[in-house]
C-alpha cells in the first residue's frame, strides 16, 4: 500500500503561487522546461523536515505556516535614502561598486564617482542572461541545483528565481572596490523573493563581495537565496554574507576553489524569525584553501540554522570553520557542520570550531559536527561548545569597577567578535561589529545577565 502524505497549506499555496507566476519569471529557450522541472522535484519530496537528517533540527515543514505570494515589483521609486535607512551609516558608507535589487529585481548599479571599473568584471542581471546567447553555461549551474530532489529548497529557487546578479572577475584582475549585492524587499503585505547569483573569479583574479538581504517592513518578507561561486586558479574571493531582517531567510551557498585557490567567506545573520544559511563546498583541485566563518544573534524565537558541507577531493586542500552565536529568550542556534575526505585527498588539513553563549535557560544550541574520513594521511579535527558567561570574567571586570551591565556586554561583545575579526576588509569588519554592538544594546537588561545565581 502507498501512503500519500498530505500537503500542507505552504505547498499548497506554493503550487498556486508557480501556477500564476510561471509565465511571468524571465528566461527564453531551456528556462521554462527547467523552471517546471525544478517545481516538479519541488512538488515530489515537499517541504523538508525532521525526518530528513540534513533538516532534522530545521522542519520547515512544521515551521513554515504559509507561503507568501511572489513579490510582483518594487512599490516606490528606489533612492539612496532607501539604501541608507536598509542598511545602516556603516555599511551605507562602505565604498563599493554596489549592484541592488529590490522585491527580487535588479534595479541600480552604483559607483564612487572617480572610479574607473575598466575591463576588471563583467555584469550582467540573470534575468537579462537567462536563456541568451553568450551565457549557454548558466543552464549547468542554474539547473544543477535546482533540480536537486535533495535539496528541495533549492529546486523551489531555481521555479521562483526572478532575478539576480551575473558576475565574472576577469582573470588577473585585482577589484580595487568590493563589489556589495543588496537584496531589500519592500512591500505593503507579506511577500516572497527568490533571488540567485552566479559568480566566477577567473584564474588569478582577486575579488571582494558582499551580500546583503534586508527586509524594510522588518518582518514581511520570506526570501529564498542562492548565490553559486567559482574560484579558478590562483583566485582569491572573500564573501560576506549578511542576513539583517525577515520573516524568513532559506538561503544556500555553493562553492567550487580551484587550484591553489582561496576562498574565504563570513556569514553574519542578526534580526531574522527563521534562518537557514547551507553551504556547500567542493575542492575542484588540489592546494586550495578555505576559510569560512560566521556569526549568528538570536533572541525572542528567532531559529538560525547554519549547515555546512566541505566536500575534500583532491591532495593537499586546507579548511578552516569557525562559528559563534549568541542566544537569549527562546532563540535557537543549530550548527551541522561535515567534513568529507576522500580516499584520493591525502595531505588534507581540517579544522572546525562551533561555541554559542547562552544567555538564557530557554535558549537552546544543536550542534552536530561530523568528520567522514577514508584518507590515511590527514590532520582533521572539529570541536563544539556551549556555555554561559563565565562568572569569574565577570567578576574580574566587576573588581575594576566596571558596572554588571557593561561588563556583561563587554564580554559578549568579545566572546562574538573573535568570529568577526575574520573579516580582513577593515570597514567591512567595523560595520559588521557596529551592527552586533547596536543588537546588544537593544536586548532588555534581564536577558544579558547571567541566568544562574
Amino acid at each position: 500500500m502507498t501512503v500519500t502524505a498530505m500537503k500542507t497549506k505552504a505547498e499548497e499555496q506554493l503550487a498556486e503561487h508557480f501556477a500564476r507566476a510561471a509565465d511571468a519569471l524571465p528566461g527564453a529557450g531551456w528556462v521554462p522546461a527547467a523552471r517546471r522541472a525544478a517545481f516538479a522535484a519541488f512538488a515530489k519530496v515537499g517541504l523538508p523536515h525532521r525526518r530528513i537528517e540534513a533538516w532534522k533540527y530545521t522542519d520547515l515543514r512544521n515551521s513554515l505556516k504559509e507561503a507568501f505570494p511572489p513579490a510582483a515589483c518594487a512599490t516606490r521609486k528606489f533612492d539612496d535614502a532607501m539604501l541608507r535607512g536598509a542598511l545602516g551609516e556603516d555599511l551605507h558608507r562602505l565604498a563599493c561598486i554596489r549592484l541592488v535589487l529590490v522585491n527580487g529585481r535588479y534595479v541600480a548599479k552604483m559607483i564612487p564617482a572617480g572610479h574607473e571599473p575598466g575591463a576588471s568584471y563583467h555584469f550582467d542581471s540573470l534575468a537579462a542572461a537567462l536563456g541568451q546567447p553568450g551565457f549557454e553555461w548558466i543552464e549547468r549551474h542554474f539547473a544543477a541545483v535546482g533540480s536537486a530532489t535533495a535539496d528541495p529548497v533549492c529546486a523551489l529557487n531555481a521555479a521562483f528565481a526572478s532575478d539576480g546578479v551575473v558576475l565574472r572577475v576577469t582573470a588577473g584582475a585585482r577589484l580595487a572596490l568590493p563589489i556589495h549585492i543588496v537584496s531589500l524587499a519592500e512591500a505593503g503585505a507579506p511577500i516572497s523573493v527568490a533571488t540567485r547569483n552566479l559568480i566566477k573569479v577567473e584564474a588569478g583574479a582577486h575579488a571582494t563581495i558582499v551580500e546583503s538581504h534586508i527586509d524594510l517592513g522588518g518582518n514581511s518578507a520570506q526570501a529564498m537565496a542562492v548565490t553559486q561561486i567559482a574560484v579558478a586558479a590562483g583566485g582569491v574571493a572573500h564573501h560576506i554574507k549578511h542576513v539583517g531582517s525577515g520573516a524568513a531567510h532559506l538561503g544556500r551557498l555553493d562553492v567550487e576553489i580551484g587550484e591553489g585557490a582561496i576562498y574565504r567567506g563570513f556569514q553574519f545573520t542578526a534580526g531574522t524569525g527563521l534562518v537557514r544559511n547551507e553551504t556547500d563546498v567542493s575542492f575542484t583541485g588540489p592546494d586550495a584553501k578555505l576559510d569560512v566563518s560566521g556569526a549568528f544573534l538570536g533572541r525572542d524565537r528567532e531559529h538560525i540554522d547554519t549547515t555546512l558541507v566541505v566536500h575534500h577531493s583532491t591532495t593537499g586542500c586546507e579548511s578552516r570553520e569557525l562559528f559563534k552565536g549568541v542566544l537569549a529568550g527562546r532563540a535557537r542556534g543549530v550548527f551541522q557542520g561535515k567534513v568529507i575526505v576522500d580516499a584520493i585527498a591525502q595531505k588534507t588539513d581540517g579544522k572546525q570550531m562551533a561555541q554559542a553563549l547562552m544567555l538564557s535557560e530557554d535558549a537552546e544550541f544543536d550542534s552536530k559536527p561530523e568528520l567522514e574520513i577514508y584518507a590515511d594521511d590527514v590532520a582533521c579535527g572539529h570541536g563544539s561548545t556551549a556555555a554561559e558567561i563565565d562568572p569569574a570574567m565577570l567578576f574580574y571586570l566587576r573588581s575594576r569597577g566596571i558596572p554588571a551591565p557593561e561588563a556583561r556586554a563587554m564580554l559578549i561583545e568579545s566572546f562574538i567578535g573573535e568570529a568577526i575579526e575574520k573579516v580582513e576588509d577593515e570597514a567591512i569588519r567595523e560595520a559588521l561589529m557596529s551592527e552586533a554592538r547596536r543588537w546588544l544594546s537593544n536586548l532588555p537588561a534581564a536577558a544579558t545577565a547571567s541566568q544562574k545565581r
